[in-house]
């Protein structure tokens, strides 16, 4: 899957642009500020109706304006065309239509345009909470399998009813109707992330060798308590405990990702640069698997390329990324002469773009 050609409107510092992009590298140069992470996030709504980042749509409107509009038109590894048009009003709400039909759902849009995303924001996977954690495998689960991310909405549904009734002096009888209700929700994401991640894990080993030239080993793993027993046998046994917190305290949400660097763990051990080649290697594993479900090759997102990174590694990584298994490429980085010295020394071809106040011109 490629972008062909993106039109923006009134988004961010972004007032209009047309840009007709390369198959290949789209490198996206400038200054701090000037607009070059604006363009790849326009990009992301039209793939996930979302920005990448935290910020709300109402967020995303020129300052200034009442809406904006992102549209692309995207060619597919067989050729044939998505017209995918993203727009939000202050007061209208988000649109989203794919080949002039509208969604009713705007999570029916997800995993029709793969894409992956590494940014600076990614060390949040190593260095916060769990919840960080558990939001990335189950954005990622969600691009190659419906059935997961609607257990995943039961689930969370069930869990936020539980909590209300654990307040409220819950018959054991109501108890056992939502112990039920989570069970068989949990049991589906609970195989899914085990699958998931058994098959992430050698991908993200070999990645991460590549860009480290075999110099540290690493390690993915899943940690929960339903490797220990099904869940409703840890809701029976975790009963008084939810009764006198109020809230429960068992199950799918309380699940993490563990890194790990030899036998210690990655955010404890790990240098910057290794913490940032893992999270490097971890994406490029999400994209090998993302491209082979959908049958289509991801479009991979890279924000701020330098990051954290020595020009070796860059280099390395843009070697990689120019294989036959990887397609269409955005980068962003704000030293022109750094980017265009390593694409060079990575031997991989490219367009670029200088980016200045929103406003995009072909170098």
């Amino acid at each position: 899957m490629r972008l062909d050609t993106l039109s923006i409107i009134e988004f961010k510092n972004i007032a209009e642009q047309r840009l007709e992009l390369s198959s290949g590298i789209n490198c996206f140069v400038g200054d701090n500020g000037a607009g070059k992470t604006n363009i790849l996030d326009a990009v992301h709504y039209l793939a996930m109706a979302r920005s990448m980042s935290t910020i709300t749509d109402s967020q995303c409107v020129m300052h200034g304006k009442e809406s904006f509009l992102t549209e692309g038109r995207f060619i597919g590894d067989n050729e044939h065309i998505e017209n995918i048009l993203c727009s939000y009003a202050r007061r209208g709400g988000k649109t989203l239509k794919r080949n002039g039909k509208e969604y009713d759902k705007l999570s029916d849009h997800v995993g029709h345009i793969p894409i992956v995303v590494v940014s600076p924001a990614d060390t949040a996977l190593i260095s916060d909470s769990a919840e960080e954690r558990r939001k990335y495998i189950n954005r990622f689960i969600s691009q190659i399998d419906r059935g997961y991310m609607n257990a995943l909405i039961r689930y969370n549904a069930a869990i936020q009813e539980r909590n209300k009734l654990l307040k409220n002096s819950p018959t054991e009888e109501m108890l056992l109707i939502y112990d039920a209700m989570l069970s068989a929700s949990a049991e589906t994401i609970f195989q899914r992330r085990t699958e998931v991640i058994e098959r992430l894990r050698p991908l993200v080993e070999s990645y991460y060798a590549l860009l480290s030239e075999e110099r540290e080993a690493i390690g993915i793993n899943y940690k929960s308590e339903l490797h220990e027993a099904p869940l409703m046998e840890l809701l029976q046994a975790s009963r008084q405990k939810d009764l006198v917190n109020e809230y429960t305290t068992s199950g799918i949400h309380r699940d993490d990702i563990v890194f790990t660097m030899g036998d210690f763990p990655l955010r404890k051990y790990g240098s910057q640069g290794q913490q940032k080649s893992f999270l490097i290697a971890l994406k490029l594993a999400e994209y090998t698997l993302l491209t082979e479900h959908c049958k289509e090759r991801a479009i991979l997102l890279l924000d701020d390329l330098f990051d954290k990174l020595d020009m070796r590694r860059v280099a390395q990584l843009l070697r990689i990324v120019g294989g036959e298994i990887f397609g269409q490429i955005f980068i962003t980085d704000c030293n022109k002469h750094r980017l265009e010295r390593t694409l060079g020394e990575a031997e991989v071809e490219y367009r670029l773009f200088n980016i200045n106040s929103g406003s995009a011109t072909t170098l």
